[in-house]
């Protein structure tokens, strides 16, 4: 994989790959729309996705992304409940030319700026039919420094904000 490479994702769409440092959203991309068309009713995803999400909410926020009201208010409601902080970020449709190829159907990045929007507006073109959620935990997924019940190093963000969450369903 390099820089100019066009390819082929499992949805048929073609990604022009302009960062080789964002091949996970590539792996992500994939497993979303193998989710979807699996017959999920609810896709959520967690992943560290971008730095980004860590220049605009810092270590302790997790970035959601979703356009479902329900699903958010549920999740965030999770998240309060068990004291992992996650705070909402905008799907900007403004956004989405950010992502246009020329040789293909999206690119893999988009600009330098809104980088953890339009990671999450890329992994949104591939799920097309469940109610679905994107959490970016790059910040709160390691801890550098022992606070709470938390230790050294990864810290399992958000796995007890989806158990209160199905708990809630």
């Amino acid at each position: 994989l390099k820089p100019g490479d066009v390819i082929h994702m499992m949805s048929g769409k073609t990604v022009e790959v302009l960062n080789t440092d964002a091949e996970g959203r590539l792996i992500l991309a994939d497993a979303l729309h193998y989710a979807d068309n699996d017959g999920c009713d609810i896709i959520i995803d967690l992943a560290t996705l971008t730095g980004a999400v860590m220049v605009a909410l810092g270590t302790d926020y997790a970035g959601l992304f979703t356009e479902d009201q329900k699903l958010e208010k549920s999740l965030l409601a999770a998240s309060q409940n068990t004291g992992e902080r996650m705070w909402p970020l905008p799907l900007a449709p403004e956004y989405k030319p950010l992502l246009k190829s020329h040789i293909a159907d999206i690119k893999n990045i988009g600009s330098r700026y809104g980088g953890a929007i339009t990671a999450a507006l890329f992994l949104q073109h591939f799920v097309t039919k469940a109610r679905w959620a994107h959490i970016d935990i790059a910040g709160p997924a390691f801890s550098e420094s022992p606070s709470g019940y938390l230790s050294y190093g990864g810290t399992g963000f958000a796995v007890r904000t989806l158990i209160r969450f199905l708990e809630d369903l």
